[in-house]
């Protein structure tokens, strides 16, 4: 994959002009959704349309929700880029959250084998998450980011200006991804992020006044530093599945019922491996109530009874990561303990639900 040019932006009216004059493209596409388009968009629209290079093809708007994450939406954007005569060296801006980067560098990756495309991530989730890493896809067949590729955008802006727009559970759940990386990383940021002021982050009068860069920025070069290490998830990089076996089992669950939140997933999802890492990687019993506690505290629980537990083993058993009939898992002995590639029973796995169940 080519290089990703990651740039933590004070000022976006001087950030993407300079990104955009880093490409050679000869039309340029905006991706929204439909509430970027209406909160986000007008932060650029003016950088767009009065750029000299390139022409200005156009906005492209897909429906919001991890529900519009499908076939149809990247059919619509594919139409869209064909009808507005984009080429091979046309260039596509992701402006949203984590569905519209994963689904706008999956359209962009493969529409004429692959266009320009820059990330511009709204959502706390997305910034340190989804929108870095090369990650690309869709959902299918009920289940979460099943077709896809790894392809890098060509630079992801992060700029905290837009997390204005969004509402405390959008933070929560941007932040579970950031708690994760805590938890692979060392004891000193695992902490930090314990004691972080959460609930202040999505008061709007606190956003400059709180100094979430900072650990925004931390949080990306952790996945920056995995990712560089092993783009295409051979190794080291199986360390930010941590909590997402479980979590995209959750995540999938409640897709067809309510869905959920990205990171409320993961954040419960933690809860189930943790718990294993604690029975089968010695992962300390205080480090487990402190994280549980925290999660319980800021995330609920997702309902469900010991009935429910085959449609979710089943769910496990359909996730990516897995090799042959095993369940597999990224696990820990401590924080920042990575153990890769560790399999549980469904005996095992159940009784983690228990425990997640009984807390």
């Amino acid at each position: 994959m080519n290089p990703q040019k990651v740039i933590i932006s004070e000022d976006i009216s001087q950030s993407l002009p300079a990104a955009l004059n880093d490409v050679k493209y000869d039309r340029l596409f905006v991706l929204c959704d439909e509430t970027t388009r209406r909160l986000c968009l007008p932060v650029i629209n003016d950088m767009v349309n009065l750029l000299p290079s390139g022409e200005v093809a156009g906005g492209i708007t897909i429906g919001a929700s991890d529900t519009n994450k499908t076939l149809e939406s990247v059919s619509h954007v594919w139409q869209e880029l064909q009808r507005g005569g984009a080429t091979r060296h046309s260039l596509m801006i992701n402006l949203g959250g984590g569905m519209v980067t994963d689904l706008g560098g999956f359209a962009a990756s493969t529409f004429k084998r692959g266009l320009h495309f820059i990330n511009i991530p709204t959502t706390l989730l997305a910034m340190v998450d989804a929108s870095v890493g090369g990650k690309t896809g869709i959902n299918f067949g009920g289940l979460k980011n099943e077709v896809g590729v790894f392809s890098n955008a060509d630079s992801v802006i992060l700029d905290t200006t837009f997390l204005r727009t969004l509402d405390q559970e959008n933070i929560l759940s941007g932040y579970a991804e950031m708690l994760k990386h805590g938890l692979i990383s060392d004891e000193a940021h695992w902490a930090e992020l314990m004691n972080y002021p959460i609930e202040t982050i999505a008061t709007k009068e606190s956003i400059e006044a709180i100094d979430i860069s900072r650990l925004l920025a931390k949080s990306v070069a952790i996945k920056q530093r995995i990712v560089l290490e092993d783009p295409t998830e051979q190794g080291l990089r199986k360390a930010l599945n941590l909590g997402h076996t479980a979590g995209h089992a959750f995540e999938s669950f409640a897709m067809r019922r309510q869905p959920v939140l990205h990171g409320y997933a993961v954040a419960w999802g933690l809860i189930v491996e943790l718990y294993l890492s604690s029975v089968k990687t010695g992962f300390p019993a205080e480090r487990l109530r402190q994280t549980v506690s925290f999660i319980r505290e800021h995330y609920g629980t997702l309902s469900f009874t010991c009935k429910d537990y085959a449609e979710l083993l089943e769910l496990m058993h359909h996730d990516k990561k897995n090799l042959g009939t095993d369940i597999n898992f990224t696990l820990l002995g401590g924080i920042g303990d990575i153990r890769i590639n560790q399999t549980a029973t469904e005996e095992e796995i159940k009784e983690a639900l228990d425990f997640y169940r009984e807390g």
